[in-house]
Formats: C-alpha cells, structure tokens, sequence
C-alpha cells in the first residue's frame, strides 16, 4: 500500500514510487516481440485521479508514465538497433460528459495537461483509448490537439472507442456515427478495443474498411468469456 502512497488501485503513482515494476512490464512486452508498448498512464485523466483527489497531478504522472516507458524503449534500441515506439495512453476516465458527470472545458483541460505530460516524456504516438461517449472523445483529442500545438511538436493521433456487444458505445452511438464525428478533427488513424473479442468487431473494422480515410487500428480483448456451471 506504501507503493500506491495508500491510494490503492492508483496504478498511475507506480510510475514515480516502482518505475522498476512498471519498467519490468514493458520490457516482458519487448523481449515477447512488439515494436510498441503504451504507458502506465491509462487513468492519469482529471476523472480517475479526481476520485483520489489527487486530479491536480495529471502532469506529472502522465510524464512519469512515459518517461518510464521511454526508458525501456531506448534500451533495447540500443541492443539491436531495431527501433521501438511508445504509445501515450490517453485512457477515458470515469465521467460522461454527454450525461453531465463533468463539464466538457473541464475534461478538456485536463486532457491537454494528460498529452503534454505524455509528450515531454517521450511519446512517439498519442492513443486516445477506450472511449464510450463521442463528447469525451472529443475533448480528448482537442485537448491533445492543443497540448501538440503548445509544444509545437506533431506526432500521430490514434482515437480508438469502445463498442459494446450491444453494437453500440456505452452512449448508443455506432460505428459510423465515430467514424464522422472523428475523422474531421484530424485525427490519425482510427480503430476498436476493449469490450469485445475478435468476432464482434469483425463488422464494425468492415464498416472502418469501407469507409475512412485514415489507417485503422484494432485492439480486441482475446474473447468473451462463458459462464459455465
């Protein structure tokens, strides 16, 4: 618990107080193979600190978590030479703004502090993850638009949101009402994770095939699971 500075569940604060833990992960990832790993960043968003009252940390920890990843990534560069990329996990946090649970200038803010303190750490890409309500999609990728405009650096934006077995996000929206609601704010590439395993997303990636412009990306969980007596 003295790990998480008795904020357990805090995984984020790990990157500061056992970067060689966080560490450790992303180098199991390297050595299995990948070109990329995301950061422990995933809830370094004004609403998922905002439970540990601890919201007025989102820079902090979000450069941390990227620093740590940064680290790993250059040390096995440096091994064979072979580049290695780091993904700034943008995670959804746990308001709607679409049903009032926070403002959408609040969150928004709050995403750029998330995007600049994944950049300074080192993130070669920005992954606007796991998102159910088309309004915080938004703020979050105008919060990176403009954590990317501050810093004046450019780097890719990947948006990817969740659709529920239901065939919806979270909020009803479907596939191809993300796909136009997103595609205009100069987002990157577009795809799916989270919820669903391979066979569920299979028509929502055609419906993306079919239809966007941008490279896609998909991320399914290894499948449901079954419950069985």
């Amino acid at each position: 618990l003295e790990d998480f500075q008795n904020l357990e569940g805090c995984n984020e604060i790990l990157s500061l107080t056992r970067p060689d833990i966080v560490a450790s992960v992303h180098r199991e990832y390297f050595a299995a193979g990948v070109d990329c790993v995301e950061t422990n960043t995933f809830g370094a968003n004004h609403a998922a600190l905002g439970e540990y009252d601890i919201s007025h940390r989102v820079y902090e920890l979000s450069e941390a978590g990227a620093r740590v990843a940064r680290e790993v990534a250059d040390e096995f560069t440096a091994g064979d030479g072979r580049q290695r990329w780091v993904l700034g996990s943008i995670g959804p946090g746990t308001k709607l703004p679409t049903l009032g649970h926070a403002p959408y200038t609040v969150l928004r803010d709050a995403y750029q502090q998330n995007a600049e303190g994944l950049l300074v750490g080192g993130s070669d890409a920005l992954i606007v993850e796991t998102t159910q309500d088309l309004l915080q999609t938004k703020a979050s990728v105008i919060g990176a638009r403009r954590a990317l405009e501050a810093l004046g650096v450019e780097v890719p934006l990947i948006v990817s949101v969740t659709v529920e077995t239901t065939g919806t996000m979270l909020l009803g929206s479907e596939i191809g009402a993300a796909l136009t609601a997103l595609e205009p704010l100069g987002i990157d590439m577009i795809g799916l994770n989270c919820a669903t395993g391979p066979a569920e997303m299979s028509e929502h990636l055609r419906y993306l095939a079919r239809h966007a412009r941008i490279p896609l990306s998909v991320m399914p969980n290894a499948g449901l699971p079954v419950l069985t007596s």
